[in-house]
């Protein structure tokens, strides 16, 4: 029976998180079932507690690094890639498409997902739009490479900053292991939507003459910095989320001084780091534990793969993307942690899993979802069969690539 609530609890904050309706935030749901985990003796006030204060500085992370990706917005970052996107392609959707793919892939790779589907996807849109070419390939190409091309970095993903605080590696050496890895899962990512909207990439007829784009150079300085900061500050024992928090405040200081209304920027860059969604966080974590603790956690356990061989380390990606798309890929990340071997190829595994899996259907991640309902509010409809359809081509095969450059990249890397 408890097990049974318990999984009704995940069930109910992720259903209501997918359909968020009345656009309540996340939490509504979320809070309420953590307190009544804890009240009806699902999880004891101990654990909820131990849970809240492991997932502290990952949420943390997640405030500093929203503000400093709404920053960047406002001070011209996603605007300037627009523009120069536009220009360099000369209105040919062919030469368009690899900016847009190298821009998702650099954007989610050192600010986060959600940047590239918050900031970045609004802006290939109106490009698409300004320079008359189908915005498919191009808005698809941000929705998977917002969860696949979140692999290289420690700070690329949630998934991946709860993975590296148990995987022994460090910053420098996570990055290195997981390059090839990255590759391997870029490469088919663009073969394989290059030729599923190869008839949505003509050249176009005519194209704007736009003029050279001024950079950002400040806030483009403030990235590299940052950027720099996670390498040099991880082996001092320094958490990333107080590097990302001192980039948001150089930059949110430079916006507050350079705007009259002050406490109005300053209430801008407060809302930005979502405290409602970083609640929803907490809560979530604490919800997974009950689930974890009264059998379901023992379960997944009994279906974890020995070993870490190419094969092992297959079945173990294979079984987190299945969960991911299952319960969504945070919860999954949460379920797994407790119950697979910490050694690092089977951790990094966890996480080609929990990444890529996500691209196969709506529900594997909220960046995914949060995609989608930013292109419904815009009037473009996104079909489940195409999405599905083109994660069946992508996901897989991904996988496969991905487990098999992480297994050559630790046996080169020791």
């Amino acid at each position: 029976m408890a097990t049974a609530a318990a999984v009704l609890l995940v069930a109910a904050v992720l259903g209501f998180a997918v359909l968020r309706p009345r656009g309540l935030p996340e939490a509504t749901a979320a809070v309420p079932a953590a307190a009544l985990a804890v009240l009806t003796g699902l999880v004891s006030p101990a654990v909820a507690r131990a849970e809240v204060v492991a997932l502290a500085p990952t949420v943390g992370f997640l405030a500093a690094i929203l503000a400093l990706g709404h920053l960047c917005d406002e001070q011209g970052v996603f605007g300037w890639a627009g523009a120069v996107l536009a220009r360099r392609s000369g209105g040919n959707a062919a030469r368009l498409f690899p900016g847009v793919f190298a821009a998702a892939t650099a954007t989610t790779a050192v600010l986060s997902v959600d940047a590239t589907v918050v900031l970045l996807t609004p802006v290939v849109l109106t490009t698409a739009h300004l320079l008359r070419v189908r915005a498919r390939p191009h808005v698809y190409a941000c929705a998977h490479l917002a969860n696949s091309a979140s692999l290289l970095l420690p700070v690329s993903n949630l998934t991946n900053l709860l993975v590296f605080g148990h995987s022994g590696l460090g910053f420098t050496r996570f990055a290195l292991i997981m390059a090839l890895p990255t590759v391997a899962v870029l490469v088919v990512e663009y073969a394989v939507l290059r030729r599923r909207f190869r008839v949505d990439l003509p050249a176009a007829a005519a194209a704007p003459r736009l003029p050279a784009p001024d950079a950002p150079v400040v806030p483009l300085l403030v990235v590299a910095a940052t950027l720099a900061g996670f390498a040099v500050a991880e082996p001092l024992g320094v958490a990333p989320a107080w590097v990302a928090a001192g980039g948001a405040l150089v930059l949110g200081g430079r916006q507050v001084v350079a705007e009259h209304g002050r406490w109005r920027a300053a209430g801008r860059v407060l809302a930005a780091t979502q405290p409602l969604f970083c609640l929803f966080v907490l809560a979530l974590g604490v919800v997974v534990a009950a689930a974890s603790t009264h059998g379901l956690g023992a379960a997944l356990g009994r279906l974890v793969p020995a070993g870490t061989g190419p094969l092992e380390l297959l079945g173990v990606a294979l079984l987190a993307a299945a969960l991911a798309n299952l319960v969504n890929n945070l919860p999954a990340t949460l379920l797994l942690l407790p119950v697979v071997p910490h050694d690092a190829p089977v951790l990094l595994a966890v996480l080609l899993g929990v990444n890529i899996g996500p691209n196969l259907t709506y529900a594997g991640s909220l960046a995914t979802l949060l995609w989608r309902r930013l292109l419904r509010d815009r009037g473009i409809a996104v079909p489940i069969r195409e999405f599905t359809a083109l994660g069946l081509l992508t996901v897989p095969a991904c996988l496969v690539a991905g487990v098999l450059a992480l297994w050559v990249s630790f046996a080169a890397f020791g």
